[in-house]
């Protein structure tokens, strides 16, 4: 009987050999038994072979051949092969979890016990699955027209020399679309994927967003303009039968756009002819769960790998990103002006030490969200804090609300009168008195979002006309409910809400049309971080916010209140000079000899004691220490030493070589395999927190 070798979802970095009667291509679905009391699993299979290492006495057979989904393409194995070495994880987990979870789920109880009672009701619950959860409309060639391009949009010249770029594109050619914020980007993106789709009537384009909110208004306008074609969105926040159907689309090459988010950039899409990263530099591209790999990396690698144009997309480019382009490894597009008549934003420092808040707003600040609220202009107040305040102190003997789990602090939430970690999700009451001395006057300090719309709808009731002032509060606590973070900006979009105060959720990609005063509440801290990205990551974000205002108007403004008005970085955010601050960004990182003058991996292990954490890592350090291509640092505990009772350590790897690295890494990792250990640990490369 022949032998299939299938990549099944396990943390063991192997394939497996199973037996089938049937002819079964590459890249097919199939239920197979796996483990004690043969539970079924999805697997892909890989290969046909005619030998297995295993006694074939004890092969298993395959419950079922899956034929209601097409097989996956050699690109998209391909794709899943590299992820996978590159990223050092096994094989199986890359592929399967890729796949939508309605389709790798396979109705698992059903098939199991079809399967224990080794029948041939396997292959009816197959049939049922298939039925039930693998129907998908499929489009003929005469259900869609090819939309041309919108030649009633009038582009300003830099925009119509990018769109022109990119057409002219041949094979493999990376862009870097470096556009201040409101320079219409986003139209660049939309004339050159509708030039691809009226050259190649079955061409496929992938536009990737960093973050879900961001896909309710690219997705209208892109329906709107294209409405000849057939467009799906791919993200975690879809209903699994949603994601399943457009996956699927994506799959049999219908979809002519596929929109996502991070997870899009593994979905099979057969006849991709386009790749598009909006805000390239975003760290929400980086998987924090599972296996740790950049979307926008494996964008870029995807896009050589099928000789496509790429086009990277941000006002803020990631250094490494605006490193390649400044060394001509991509081509650099730049947009500096605004589109239409809107100019960018006047932006300033409000000192703090001179001007002292009260309730967290200078009276600067409110002189000015006044004034433009009589003047009927919406205002974005940020915060990147979420929650009443950060914690409760007690004046007496110095105690603070700590996580019993965490090495954090437990955040005051009045919503439902609780403290949360945001860490472990623990909760517990609010204590009406300092647990430890019983002072009844514990105070909460430091300010979050709920804090802040506190004080704006008290400051901030009425307007001079007596109009009253409605007060919007968006961020993760919110908008928890499916749909309420698309209505509450559709409130904003609508003029509905006059003082919008938020996260990094209301920061980027908004089309605010009636803010014209942007105000940043607390960036100080990121100043002074250890962490070498910190300055980096915080002008994106500044400037992110920034670009909210005024996107229809030549008289916004944004209002950072600092203690330190005159650090270069805000020097450089008032100036709007991204290319002067990324140039002492690079100097530094050079001399330094960090990213991208470098190349690193991190090792964490999660143990019940720091003690056996680091010893496990020092083992791990050991196996390397006779490679002189490589700087093996001291295993040190992790910024964030305890969540969920969980003692955290890391190893930081460094070398200026990638292939060097890599090839070091390969046998490092399989003797981690082998070691038997009950240790978590993880490999992280290209780590975005050190």
């Amino acid at each position: 009987m022949p032998i299939l070798r299938i990549a099944l979802d396990t943390p063991l970095p192997q394939l497996f050999d199973y037996l089938c009667e049937e002819v079964v291509a590459p890249g097919s679905l199939v239920a197979v038994p796996f483990g004690r009391g043969d539970k079924i699993h999805v697997g892909v299979v890989l290969d046909r072979v005619d030998t297995s290492t295993q006694d074939l006495a004890k092969l298993k057979i395959v419950a079922q051949v899956i034929y209601d989904c097409p097989p996956l393409m050699a690109s998209w194995r391909d794709l899943c092969q590299f992820a996978s070495a590159y990223y050092h994880h096994p094989l199986g987990e890359v592929m399967v979890s890729s796949l939508p979870k309605n389709l790798r789920d396979a109705n698992t109880a059903a098939l199991t016990r079809a399967h224990q009672k080794n029948n041939a009701s396997v292959t009816e619950a197959a049939k049922k699955l298939g039925a039930k959860n693998l129907a998908v409309k499929k489009l003929n060639a005469s259900d869609t027209e090819i939309s041309e391009i919108d030649t009633t949009l009038t582009l300003h010249p830099e925009q119509a020399l990018a769109v022109a770029a990119i057409n002219a594109a041949q094979g493999y050619t990376p862009f870097l679309l470096h556009g201040i914020t409101g320079s219409g980007k986003t139209e660049v993106y939309l004339q050159a994927a509708a030039a691809v789709l009226a050259r190649n009537q079955s061409a496929q384009v992938l536009i990737l967003v960093p973050e879900i909110n961001l896909t309710p208004q690219l997705l209208t306008r892109i329906e709107q303009r294209f409405h000849a074609h057939s467009v799906v969105c791919l993200h975690s926040g879809l209903s699994e039968g949603a994601r399943l159907r457009s996956w699927l689309h994506a799959h049999s090459g219908g979809a002519s756009i596929v929109l996502g988010t991070r997870l899009a950039i593994m979905a099979s899409v057969p006849n991709l002819a386009l790749i598009i990263v909006d805000e390239e530099h975003d760290a929400s591209y980086k998987q924090q769960e599972g296996w740790h790999y950049s979307a926008r990396d494996l964008a870029i690698w995807r896009a050589h790998q099928l000789a496509i144009p790429i086009v990277l997309g941000s006002a803020t480019p990631s250094i490494e990103t605006w490193y390649a382009a400044q060394n001509k490894r991509y081509q650099l597009l730049t947009l500096n002006q605004r589109a239409g008549d809107a100019k960018p934003p006047q932006i300033r420092c409000i000192d703090t030490g001179v001007h002292k808040t009260i309730d967290g707003l200078s009276q600067v600040l409110i002189t000015a969200v006044r004034e433009r609220l009589n003047a009927r202009e919406q205002v974005l107040l940020f915060l990147n804090r979420r929650g009443y305040a950060p914690v409760l102190s007690c004046g007496l003997c110095a105690w603070v609300s700590e996580c019993p789990n965490c090495n954090a602090t437990l955040v005051l939430h009045t919503a439902d009168k609780r403290l949360h970690c945001h860490l472990c999700a623990a909760q517990s009451p609010i204590p009406r008195a300092c647990p430890t001395c019983g002072n009844p006057d514990i105070a909460a300090l430091g300010r979050g979002t709920q804090r802040i719309e506190e004080s704006l709808a008290t400051q901030f009731a009425t307007r001079a006309d007596g109009s009253a002032i409605t007060v919007l509060r968006i961020d993760a606590d919110s908008v928890r409910k499916k749909g309420s973070a698309e209505e509450a900006f559709a409130k904003v979009h609508r003029g509905e809400i006059d003082i919008l105060v938020g996260t990094q959720m209301v920061s980027k990609g908004h089309d605010f049309r009636g803010i014209n005063l942007v105000a940043v509440l607390n960036a100080d801290a990121a100043l002074f971080s250890g962490d070498f990205r910190a300055g980096e990551r915080l002008f994106a974000q500044l400037m992110q916010v920034a670009g909210r205002a005024g996107r229809a108007s030549d008289t916004s403004e944004v209002l950072i209140q600092t203690r330190y008005p005159s650090h270069p970085l805000y020097d450089a955010l008032i100036k709007q000079d991204y290319a002067a601050y990324a140039t002492v960004l690079l100097e530094e990182r050079s001399s330094a000899g960090l990213p991208p003058f470098s190349h690193q991996v991190i090792l964490r292990a999660q143990a019940r004691t720091m003690e056996a954490a680091l010893e496990f890592l020092t083992y791990a350090s050991e196996l390397l220490s006779e490679n002189p291509a490589l700087v093996i640092n001291s295993p040190i505990p992790m910024n964030v030493a305890k969540i969920a009772n969980l003692c955290r350590a890391q190893l930081l790897i460094e070398s200026n070589s990638r292939s060097q690295l890599q090839n070091a890494l390969t046998p490092w990792v399989a003797a981690l395999y082998q070691m038997k250990s009950r240790i978590r640990w993880q490999l992280e490369v290209d780590p975005h927190d050190v």
